[in-house]
């Protein structure tokens, strides 16, 4: 297996060589377990295949079976096509763990106090932020993962194809509408609808989709000569995943729209189930 990116983690004045490979697990380099630990570098296993950093007698006692899913070393190629040698990275707040139980335990020799010591530094630094998400960061795996995700979120809402228009914002949508802004429903008002009708749609609607859906839509659509879309931003929903979420969201809005007696106690009741929302004024 080889690295697709490498980094150096830095927690406090320590810097630990980490990288991400192909198959996604996050490493942390042998040598580095040994930094992160301010211990002395052995290379030896000296019981039950326990990595040397941890297979003093006295420290057995703490090791739990989580800790033991991850105590095999992992070998890889680096991305210079070198020999490297590393745990899963998870591994590393276990063992900072497993030194302060054995400290609360008074069960520590003389020479393990100070490994105790930056044990508790690891701990609070890595009770901040997930190790996971520090060798991600320190790899700069952070921005191809969420590109990655993002891709995936994409393809599952949004249709490679136009899809055949039809209704899908029911008319109590908008008639809920008109109610609470006190405007007159008719035909021909429904029909010359004010514009922030349409960036109300985004905004409570089409922006509760995952992030990203909603930029990706407005990427896509063609617009007209006045600026205007096209098309209709739900003929680009998947019919599995896209319209079904769609449809629900449109439910959500309206049960709130009916339990509201005018426009801003409908937008405080949204804002308290959804959070305050900002968005572009553009017109669905």
């Amino acid at each position: 297996m080889k690295a697709t990116h490498e980094g150096i983690l830095k927690i406090g004045d320590t810097e630990i060589e980490v990288a991400v490979l192909e198959n996604g697990k996050r490493i942390i380099t042998q040598s580095g377990i040994f930094k992160a630990l301010n211990r002395p570098v052995r290379g030896t296993t000296r019981i039950d295949q326990i990595p040397t950093f941890m297979d003093a007698k006295n420290l057995q006692p703490f090791i739990n079976e989580e800790l033991r899913h991850v105590i095999n070393k992992v070998e890889f190629l680096t991305i210079d096509n070198k020999n490297g040698e590393g745990y899963d990275a998870s591994i590393l707040p276990l063992i900072a763990d497993l030194y302060l139980q054995a400290r609360a335990s008074d069960s520590l020799l003389k020479s393990q106090f100070e490994t105790a010591i930056k044990a508790e530094i690891l701990v609070r630094s890595l009770a901040k932020v997930g190790i996971t998400a520090l060798v991600d960061e320190a790899t700069g795996y952070q921005y191809e993962r969420e590109q990655e995700e993002l891709q995936l979120i994409l393809k599952q809402y949004i249709s490679e194809e136009l899809l055949p228009w039809q209704q899908r914002f029911p008319h109590e949508f908008y008639r809920q509408i008109f109610r609470l802004n006190k405007w007159e429903y008719t035909v021909d008002n429904l029909k010359k609808r004010p514009s922030v009708v349409g960036t109300w749609t985004n905004k409570y609607i089409y922006k509760q989709l995952p992030n990203g859906v909603l930029d990706e839509l407005k990427k896509i659509t063609p617009k007209d000569s006045k600026g205007k879309n096209k098309e209709h931003f739900h003929r680009r929903l998947t019919e599995d995943v896209g319209h079904p979420n769609l449809n629900n969201q449109i439910v959500t809005v309206i049960t709130i729209m009916k339990l509201s007696k005018s426009w801003k106690d409908f937008d405080k009741k949204f804002n308290d189930l959804f959070g305050q929302i900002s968005i572009e004024f553009e017109e669905e």
